[in-house]
C-alpha cells in the first residue's frame, strides 16, 4: 500500500524508507518478545499515512534538518501506533497489518503497557524534534485531545441517539487531530511560513475527517479481502458510526434491531442491519460527507504555494477518496 500511495522515486518515499531503521534503532522494549512484536508491527507494512504527509508538508519549508524531520516523522507513526495496540485491545482484535496483536499471545495487560511504552517514545522524538517547549506543549495537547475523542467514542457506545454532530466531535479527536498534526508539524518543523502552517492544519483535519468516514462506510460496504479486517466490526461492538446514524435518522425504528451490551449477535442479524443501513441511504449520505471534507481539503490545497508538492497533495487527497481498503 504504502508504494501505490507514496511513488517509489519521491523524496517522501526515500525518507519513509530510511524511518523504518530508524524506528528499530530507537524503540526498544526491555522485553525481547514484546519488543519483536512491536518492531514487526511498525515495520508490518502500514500505510506511513501520517509520517508520510509530515514529510510531504516539510517540503513547504526552507529547514531540511535531516535529524529533526526524521524525529519529528518517527513521532508521528509512533502515537499512531500506541493507539492502535490500545484500540485492539479494546476491540479484541485478533490481527494488525497482518500480524497478531499482541494481546492475542501475551494478554491485555502486556498489550496496554507496550502502548504506554510506545508514548514514552513518542515523546523522546518529540524531545529530538521540538524547536521551542511550544512544540512539546503542541503535541502534548494533540495526544490529550486524541485520547479524549477515545474515551468520547466510548461514552457513545450503544447509543441509538448520538447526532452526526457528536460523531464528528469524535471523528476530530482520535482520528482527525493526528493527521493534522503530522500535517502542521511538517510544514513547521521545516520553517513553513505561518500561513502554510495553517493551511496545513486544516488541511490535516479535513482530510482526516474523510478518511475516518470512508474507513466507517467499509465497515458496512467494503470487501474484507481487500480491507484486510471483518466488516460491521463497529456495530458488532456497539460504536455506532455515520452510515447508522443517518440511517437511525431516517428510520428511528430500527434501533430496536441493534445490539444491546451483553448480546451475541450472530453474523446473520449484522448483515440484515448492514442491508437496511445501505437501504435506508446511510452508506450514501456518509460517502457525500466524506466527499464534501476531501473538496474542502482539495479547495484548501489550491491556496498552498503551487508546485509539486501540491500537486502531489491534490493527487494523494482524490486517491484517499476513491480507496476500496
Amino acid at each position: 500500500m504504502m508504494q501505490t500511495i507514496w511513488q517509489p522515486e519521491s523524496l517522501v518515499a526515500k525518507e519513509l524508507a530510511a524511518l523504518k531503521p530508524y524506528l528499530a534503532t530507537n524503540v526498544k522494549i526491555d522485553n525481547a518478545a514484546i519488543n519483536d512484536r512491536v518492531h514487526e508491527l511498525l515495520t508490518a507494512g502500514g500505510k506511513f499515512l501520517r509520517p508520510g504527509f509530515f514529510y510531504l508538508f516539510s517540503q513547504f519549508g526552507p529547514d531540511h534538518n535531516t535529524a529533526r524531520l526524521r524525529a519529528g516523522a518517527a513521532a508521528m507513526e509512533l502515537l499512531h501506533v500506541a493507539t492502535l495496540i490500545h484500540d485492539d485491545v479494546i476491540d479484541e482484535s485478533p490481527e494488525r497489518r497482518h500480524v497478531t496483536t499482541i494481546h492475542q499471545d501475551y494478554g491485555q495487560r502486556n498489550a496496554i503497557y507496550a502502548g504506554d511504552l510506545l508514548f514514552t517514545c513518542y515523546f523522546d522524538q518529540v524531545l529530538i524534534a521540538a524547536k521551542t517547549p511550544a512544540d512539546i506543549k503542541i503535541n502534548t495537547a494533540a495526544m490529550r485531545a486524541i485520547l479524549q475523542g477515545e474515551l468520547d467514542q466510548m461514552a457513545h457506545n450503544f447509543d441509538p441517539t448520538t447526532t452526526v454532530d457528536d460523531y464528528l466531535a469524535i471523528a476530530r479527536g482520535k482520528t482527525a487531530r493526528l493527521f493534522s498534526l503530522s500535517c502542521e508539524q511538517g510544514a513547521h518543523f521545516a520553517g513553513a511560513d505561518t500561513s502554510v502552517v495553517k493551511l496545513a492544519q486544516q488541511i490535516g483535519e479535513r482530510m482526516g475527517l474523510a478518511y475516518q468516514m470512508l474507513d466507517d462506510v467499509l465497515d458496512y460496504a467494503g470487501d474484507e479481502a481487500l480491507t484486510q479486517k471483518p466488516v460491521l466490526n463497529d456495530l458488532r461492538d456497539g460504536v455506532y458510526s455515520l452510515p447508522l446514524i443517518y440511517a437511525l435518522t431516517a428510520e428511528p425504528q430500527l434501533a430496536e434491531q441493534l445490539p444491546q451490551p451483553g448480546d451475541h449477535i450472530n453474523n446473520e442479524q449484522l448483515l440484515t442491519i448492514r442491508d437496511q443501513v445501505i437501504a435506508l441511504g446511510g452508506v450514501t449520505q456518509a460517502q457525500q460527507l466524506a466527499t464534501h471534507y476531501t473538496k474542502t481539503a482539495l479547495n484548501l490545497i489550491d491556496q498552498l504555494p503551487t508546485g509539486e508538492t501540491q500537486q502531489t497533495l491534490r493527487r494523494l487527497v482524490t486517491e484517499l477518496l476513491v480507496r476500496n481498503h
